[in-house]
């Protein structure tokens, strides 16, 4: 007997049919659906998410597009497969980390604006520069697109270096120009879901979750020169972290060790 579930919608912008697959990706994901497994009835699911019929059809037909779900004439639906769970990008608390994280990354410009709009600055984030590019890439580890970037580079370094900018992650680039000298490095992570566009570029479902990272360099006259946001694929992300300084974690050690010698 499956357990009911209230599901409410209401406060959500996200298509329903999206909603429903993101739970029921969760739901292979965690393996309470495992793999092989046939999965409830369309009625039966319908029932339990409240929605209508041709809403879990579709979000039947995007899992199964992610080959995770197989629909079988006459037998049901099945799991077919598991999301990627890698996780292995560790997202770097401190500029010099984030440039060597990211140096060799293979990039993909999918998008230049030569001319573009400045991008919105928050009241500590510098004043804009006098114009902007707007370059889109993606960005590929061991083959598979990982991350999606929106850079709104100023005009003025871009013309400096235009062939490496359009073939190279820019960041490393700029910290090697002499002549920029850095005043504040702001970075701020949120969690966000893949727009079609994103969904496409990172190979994932409509909807899924991404780890969204904005940066934000401001040199030391006070101008953004650099304001990019990173919407990463959260399959290859994880933000990990010890929480207890060195020594408050090796006096817990010493502690948990001598109440175990009791």
């Amino acid at each position: 007997m499956r357990n009911k579930q209230t599901f409410n919608y209401d406060r959500s912008r996200i298509p329903l049919y999206l909603q429903v697959a993101s739970v029921m990706r969760q739901r292979i994901e965690s393996e309470r659906w495992k793999q092989g497994e046939k999965i409830s009835t369309i009625e039966e699911l319908e029932t339990e998410f409240g929605v209508a019929r041709v809403t879990i059809r579709q979000a039947i037909e995007i899992l199964r597009e992610e080959g995770l779900l197989d629909a079988r004439q006459g037998r049901g639906t099945f799991v077919s497969g598991r999301p990627k769970d890698k996780h292995w990008f560790n997202l770097a608390n401190d500029l010099e980390s984030v440039v060597s994280s990211i140096k060799n990354n293979v990039i993909r410009i999918v998008h230049i604006e030569e001319n573009a709009e400045a991008p919105s600055l928050e009241e500590n984030e510098g004043r804009p520069a006098s114009g902007y590019i707007l370059l889109r890439s993606v960005q590929f580890s061991d083959g598979e697109p990982f991350v999606v970037v929106n850079l709104h580079l100023a005009r003025d370094i871009f013309v400096r270096d235009r062939k490496r900018f359009t073939r190279q992650p820019a960041l490393p680039r700029i910290l090697e120009m002499r002549d920029i000298a850095l005043a504040h490095a702001f970075q701020t992570v949120t969690i966000g879901v893949a727009d079609p566009e994103t969904s496409e570029l990172l190979e994932i479902g409509l909807g899924e979750p991404t780890a969204d990272c904005r940066l934000v360099l401001v040199d030391d006259a006070g101008v953004a020169l650099y304001v990019a946001k990173y919407n990463y694929h959260r399959n290859s992300f994880a933000l990990r972290r010890d929480l207890l300084p060195r020594p408050k974690a090796a006096k817990a050690a010493r502690a948990r060790k001598k109440s175990k010698s009791r």
